[in-house]
């Protein structure tokens, strides 16, 4: 059978298109660095695409997903275990992060004088950050009227009008049939409408990437590579060692998740958005066995909960400018700066740049850490992002399937057979 598929040529392949025109655009922003610039429209014209499409993809998902359950408490299950789960790993990040450099202090010998730091181009960041509160952005999820989360595309609000609305549509019984039909008829044609758009996706990471060595350069990275390097060192190691052992306790295999979803890897690391990756990610987990209720929760949550990449991120930053301007943090000191973390990276959730906005949250309540230091970091942010973002990529990949099987929503023999790359054949030869 598989011998009889017909294979697509490379060149045909999303994810062989993405890279070159990830290379392409790394050599133009490199050796033609005005060009690279100007084609800054070119990545955030395919972010906004996808953007235009993620709220109705989500409402559908979870409207025709909860709809289907005949048990209401099936719902709040999925959410109660999901928050649980966002919670355990989302702390474990954080540990990582801060074990690590404690380790490396990636930061040491650099000897700067905060009085020394220009403090004014991260002023913008740290206004956000001080809007940013809890109170702030739990009010920040009930939305001004029912339609508004699918114009403006919040999207914890659009899963909130979408929870209710499902809700409501499985409590009026037979009078809402014919709705949820029309709900899963409409599903065919937007979802079809993600799959024509993501053919654009090698313009955006094209663009994106050209904007980004134009822009910052390579050289600019020089002087902060150990930052980077360690940060990325972390990340991999965090997905293939806690997440890999927890893939491992669940039944498939972490690798062949990362494989699986390759094409929304590298989607993410051309475009550094994560929610570019948003609606195809969850097709591919309804793909992968899960159940279309768990997807439309798990998946949208976990883009403002599960954020194992920016926390990593935020306790290693922090550390690398205590570090960098010679402050030796106690112990103490280092576990209020993990609570606190773990606080803030929930009030920024949501929020454009929020890998920034978090860490200035963080370092404005911690007095010990200047946040002029984040100065120091600035220039390197743009690159350290795609690491955030592929790993929260791969952290609520990982959870949706976790959650699914908790739930006995998963169908291991689809996941197996999706997860092993027989998936797209099947769908070929149905």
């Amino acid at each position: 059978m598989r011998d009889s598929v017909k294979k697509k040529p490379l060149y045909k392949i999303l994810y062989v298109q993405v890279i070159f025109a990830i290379v392409l655009g790394i050599a133009l922003g490199h050796f033609y660095p005005d060009i690279g610039e100007s084609l800054k429209p070119l990545g955030d014209g395919f972010i906004k695409i996808v953007k235009m499409i993620i709220a109705p993809v989500i409402f559908l998902t979870v409207v025709t997903g909860i709809a289907s359950m005949n048990n209401m408490k099936a719902v709040g299950s999925v959410v109660g275990k999901s928050m649980l789960y966002f919670l355990t790993f989302s702390t474990l990040a954080l540990i990582v992060g801060l074990v690590v450099a404690n380790i490396i202090r990636p930061g040491d010998g650099l000897n700067i004088t905060p009085a020394s730091l220009d403090s004014s181009k991260i002023a913008g960041y740290v206004e956000k950050a001080h809007e940013s509160t809890i109170v702030g952005f739990l009010m920040n999820i009930i939305p001004e009227t029912v339609v508004s989360p699918l114009v403006n595309g919040n999207i914890l609000q659009v899963l909130f009008v979408s929870v209710i609305f499902g809700l409501s549509l499985s409590a009026v019984g037979k009078k809402g049939e014919p709705v949820l039909v029309f709900f899963q008829n409409l599903s065919e044609p937007v979802f079809k409408m993600v799959a024509m758009l993501m053919k654009l996706a090698p313009i955006g990471a094209f663009g994106a990437m050209a904007f980004t060595i134009g822009k910052f350069g390579i050289s600019s990275i020089s002087n902060l590579i150990m930052l980077i390097v360690t940060f990325y060192i972390t990340g991999l190691l965090f997905i293939l060692i806690v997440l890999g052992a927890v893939a491992k306790y669940n039944g498939f295999s972490i690798i062949q998740l990362v494989k699986y979803i390759k094409d929304e890897l590298l989607l993410v690391l051309g475009t550094s958005s994560s929610e570019a990756a948003l609606p195809s990610l969850m097709k591919k987990m309804e793909n992968a066995g899960c159940k279309k209720s768990v997807v439309g929760l798990v998946i949208p949550t976990g883009y403002s909960f599960n954020l194992d990449g920016t926390n990593i991120y935020m306790t290693m930053a922090a550390l690398f400018i205590a570090q960098a301007t010679g402050i030796d943090l106690s112990l103490t000191e280092q576990v209020t700066l993990l609570l606190i973390a773990m606080i803030s990276s929930k009030g920024a959730a949501g929020v454009t740049g929020s890998g920034f906005i978090t860490l200035a949250a963080t370092l404005s309540v911690v007095p010990s850490v200047p946040i002029a230091g984040m100065a120091l970091i600035l220039g390197i942010d743009r690159f350290m992002s795609e690491g955030r973002a592929l790993t929260n990529l791969v952290g609520n990949a990982c959870a949706c399937l976790v959650v699914a099987r908790w739930e006995n929503a998963l169908d291991k023999d689809q996941m197996k057979q999706a997860l092993s790359g027989e998936e797209l054949e099947s769908v070929k030869n149905s």
